[in-house]
């Protein structure tokens, strides 16, 4: 017995000498870092942001748990890239022009958490590029240029939590294209190009909860493909060109809370639209075109409907509706926009009433196009057509006319299509709209004619479409802004003249524009804006100019945009801010983007006047070699530095302590001079250290903290204003259903009452 157990005893003594004379190399291999970064050991952090790698370091230590790679040029993610880091928790890839994730880069990570990929140059993912992350919770993909997604890709994410797909270039989604993905709460697909969701798409998510669509192209309510989703208890559909919702439509969602329709172009909801939704609490209509709603049959558990922004008609012919508000105890807001009270005393006087209006006739549907006449939209699609066909039912809302080829839109080419909303005639070929060309169509909204050759645009071409809100002209051939069209359009929300020929804007372009809140002319030849070019617009909260050729910035145009919240100046050949280049929309002025704009010198003043409001500042990509302490801009909550050489000597000096005292990531690195390459700006002390008055200033300097970005809640503000009275003592009256803050022309949503339509509510 003695033998076998001494032999024991001799193998657990070579194994330990084995173990001694190993763990040296392994302690060292755990503490190497490669030169491109820095490596935090104790908290296993390893940080490579912004250093032009092209390739993922081969010396990160094996340990680590947190890898960001943010900002590098990695363009390809290559099989088994991170095989080596299989404590790896945290994997941050944004902004690194990936182009291509091949099949099986990420396996052996079976610990990751969280892969953020977004911002990248990715069109499609192969079917086994995410294989090996069976632990996954949140997968980030917004803001890439993904057009499709094929079922299985996300088949072994069997963990997963949130996947976001915003800002991308999806169009259609096929059935089981997010199969296996039986955790995930919480699905982004918002700001994509959705036109269409195959009745399957949303099969296989059983914990879904919430789903966001909105800013998408839907123009009919995918109801059969929600309804597969049937745990949702939020669905964001707002800002798609919907024109109608009715049972029809099939949504039936059980346990839906909320619903969020706002932002549309809805004219109608059917009564039974909802009626398969039983427990849903908030109803969001605001900002469509809905005159008036029908008692709504189903959700019995409402008790909040959001109506403002709609041109609400408060006559006899809402009170059913209001009858049904107060009933079932709903809160709701909105403005009227009539009738006057005398008007409806008038109308109300003795007499019979006036029989209804007979429904409109429905014509038949033009040979080789399509007619829903449940939707109300017609399409022509890609059909040959050399003329706008005529003969489209009389109550379309939505016609779709994209890719034929007629050069020219006739005088009066939309006969009986009084009720229109949204119509679409993208590539087309047309090089000239006629006179009178839209005429009868007023209740247009939305028009597309972007990828046209169209120059110019006459005042009468665009006459007869006063409720016009969106325009998109982009990608044709303006030289200049058809500021006299524009003056027929005195309810224009927003226009597109992206990707033309324009070379200047000039006072008179923008005449007539005062409800004009976004303006989009990036990617022209602009050169210069005038003084006074934008006067008209003072509504103005979006203006992107980026891609032109101004060589600085149009600080005397800015006059006069009190409300200015986000300034898109990139790509420009600035080369340099001058002192109070933006003074003028200081006060307002959120989000300023001045990237890839050939900065070389920033003056001291340059953002003088920009002071709490600004939320981010872009400034990468450009050649800063310093850059002046910006200690009013408090309030910053993005900030970004990154591939600009700063030279690190005692010149930034303020900046280093500014930034010191910034909670933030700001992607600032030294380029210079040789000893400080690659350290971030704002951990460089060493660099600093020697820099005359570095000892005092640093014993006064304590981290100063970002201020609280948290809003105060007014408790009690309007506070019943959207209740339902149903008492005297001071309770408003019972035919008051909601107030809003009033503006010229209308009222809070209100009944005339029992005087003008009969018998009150309830008797």
């Amino acid at each position: 017995m003695e033998g076998p157990r001494s032999s024991t005893h001799v193998s657990l003594v070579l194994r330990l000498l084995v173990l001694l004379l190993l763990g040296p190399a392994r302690q060292a291999t755990a503490q190497r870092c490669p030169q491109a970064c820095i490596c935090d050991n104790s908290r296993r952090h390893v940080a490579c942001r912004h250093q032009n790698l092209t390739e993922v370091p081969d010396a990160i230590p094996e340990l680590t748990q947190r890898l960001n790679l943010q900002g590098n040029l990695l363009k390809v993610i290559p099989a088994a890239a991170f095989q080596g880091l299989p404590h790896l928790t945290h994997l941050d890839l944004r902004h690194c022009q990936v182009e291509l994730v091949a099949e099986g880069a990420f396996r052996g990570l079976g610990r990751l958490l969280l892969l953020n990929l977004a911002s990248n140059h990715l069109r499609e993912l192969p079917q086994e590029a995410l294989d090996g992350l069976g632990s996954l919770r949140r997968l980030e993909l917004e803001g890439n240029a993904l057009e499709e997604l094929r079922p299985g890709t996300f088949g072994a994410l069997g963990a997963l939590a949130t996947l976001n797909l915003a800002h991308n270039a999806l169009v259609y989604l096929p059935a089981m294209a997010f199969q296996g993905l039986l955790r995930v709460r919480w699905l982004r697909l918002s700001h994509n190009a959705l036109s269409v969701l195959a009745p399957e798409a949303l099969a296989g998510l059983p914990a879904l909860r919430r789903l966001s669509l909105h800013h998408n192209e839907l123009q009919a309510l995918p109801g059969p493909a929600l309804s597969q989703a049937r745990g949702l208890a939020r669905l964001e559909l707002g800002h798609n060109p919907l024109t109608y919702a009715g049972e029809e439509d099939g949504l039936a969602l059980p346990g839906l809370r909320e619903l969020l329709l706002d932002g549309g172009a809805l004219q109608a909801l059917g009564p039974r639209a909802l009626a398969h939704c039983p427990r849903l609490h908030t109803l969001d209509l605001r900002g469509n075109q809905l005159d008036t709603l029908p008692p709504l049959q189903g959700p019995g558990q409402l008790r909040r409907l959001r109506l403002q922004g709609n041109p609400l008609w408060c006559g006899c012919q809402a009170r059913p509706l209001l009858e049904w508000l107060a009933r079932a105890r709903v809160r709701s807001d909105g403005a009227c926009r009539g009738p006057r009270q005398e008007e409806q005393e008038e109308r109300a006087g003795p007499g019979p009433r006036a029989p209804p209006r007979d429904p409109p006739r429905v014509a038949p549907c033009p040979r080789a196009c399509v007619c829903a006449p449940e939707s109300r939209h017609s399409s022509c699609e890609g059909c040959g057509l050399q003329a706008v066909p005529r003969g489209f039912p009389n109550d379309t809302l939505l016609l779709d006319l994209r890719r034929n080829h007629f050069p020219l839109v006739p005088r009066a080419a939309f006969p009986g299509l009084g009720h229109l909303v949204s119509l679409h005639l993208q590539h087309c070929g047309i090089a000239e709209l006629e006179a009178g060309a839209l005429a009868g169509l007023g209740r247009l909204i939305y028009l597309y004619l972007s990828d046209n050759q169209l120059a110019g645009l006459s005042a009468a071409a665009l006459a007869g479409v006063p409720r016009l809100g969106y325009l998109y002209l982009e990608r044709n051939r303006f030289l200049q802004v058809p500021g006299a069209a524009l003056r027929a359009l005195p309810s224009l929300f927003s226009l597109h003249l992206q990707d033309n020929a324009v070379d200047r804007l000039a006072p008179g372009d923008l005449g007539g524009t005062r409800a004009l809140r976004w303006l989009y002319l990036s990617g022209n030849r602009i050169t210069e804006v005038s003084p006074g070019a934008l006067g008209p617009a003072r509504e103005l909260e979006k203006l992107h100019l980026d891609r032109n050729q101004l060589r600085e910035v149009p600080t005397g145009a800015l006059e006069g945009l009190p409300a200015l919240l986000e300034l898109q100046l990139s790509g420009n050949p600035l080369r340099a801010l001058h002192d109070g280049a933006f003074q003028p929309v200081g006060r307002s002025l959120q989000h300023l983007f001045l990237n890839s704009s050939g900065l070389e010198q920033i003056s001291p003043g340059a953002f003088s006047g920009l002071g709490p409001g600004l939320q981010s500042l872009h400034l990468q990509k450009n050649q800063l070699r310093a850059l002046p302490a910006l200690p009013n801009l408090r309030q910053l909550e993005l900030i970004d530095l990154s591939s600009n050489p700063f030279h690190c000597d005692c010149q930034l000096l303020p900046l280093h302590r500014w930034l010191t005292g910034l909670n933030l990531r700001v992607g600032a690195t030294c380029a210079t001079p040789p000893s400080a390459r690659g350290q971030r700006v704002k951990a460089a002390a060493a660099v600093f250290e020697a820099c005359p008055g570095w000892g005092a200033r640093k014993a006064k300097r304590t981290p100063a903290s970002r201020p609280s970005t948290r809003k105060t809640s007014i408790k009690g503000r309007q506070r019943g204003a959207d209740k339902v009275g149903h008492g005297a003592g001071g309770v408003r009256p019972w035919w008051v259903v909601g107030q809003v803050p009033k503006s010229p022309g209308s009222r809070s949503l209100t009944w005339l009452g029992p005087d003008s339509c009969g018998s009150r509510p309830g008797q």
